[in-house]
């Protein structure tokens, strides 16, 4: 899971994305360094970072940690990537990063990204689940929630009329 706000643990950009294989009982320094490269890779920074894995994640743009919270669920292979309004805290041009890179991982993965951001769901989600009050109002594909919504409080909501 990636989260609104950026969560690298307080280690190396290495130990970060080598944490969860650790976990799963991965030792061997060649399979986690493959892991953590392809993770990397995954995420869209490897070519950022691969000179400085050593240092600490701390010390990354909130773009970068964004981006390296990303290798780190990736790094134990997900079946399911749940981003949780992970581009809410970001400037415009990481969150065209995370985005991009949410594009390209709906290709690997079954990718469920939470926004509240109308103009982001319609840019990237294949289908869209309409929320309200904790209650799904409406599901299906993004065309057909934005453009011919089934349902009165959905097309309240997708007209700026709601909420």
């Amino acid at each position: 899971m990636v989260f609104q706000q950026p969560n690298p643990f307080p280690k190396s950009i290495y130990d970060n994305v080598a944490y969860g294989p650790r976990l799963q009982g991965i030792t061997g320094k060649k399979e986690l360094d493959e892991i953590v490269e392809k993770s990397l890779r995954q995420a869209a920074i490897w070519d950022e970072l691969k000179d400085r894995l050593k240092k600490s994640a701390l010390g990354l743009s909130g773009g970068q940690q964004q981006r390296l919270c990303i290798a780190r669920a990736l790094a134990v292979n997900p079946d399911v990537l749940l981003m949780d309004e992970a581009t809410s805290a970001l400037d415009p041009i990481s969150t065209r990063r995370i985005e991009e890179l949410a594009a390209e991982l709906k290709t690997q993965y079954t990718v469920i990204m939470v926004t509240h951001n109308m103009q982001q769901a319609q840019r990237i989600a294949d289908r869209t689940a309409f929320f309200y009050l904790g209650d799904m109002v409406e599901y299906g594909t993004t065309a057909q929630i934005f453009e011919h919504p089934k349902k009165d409080q959905t097309i309240r909501y997708v007209s700026g009329r709601f909420g």
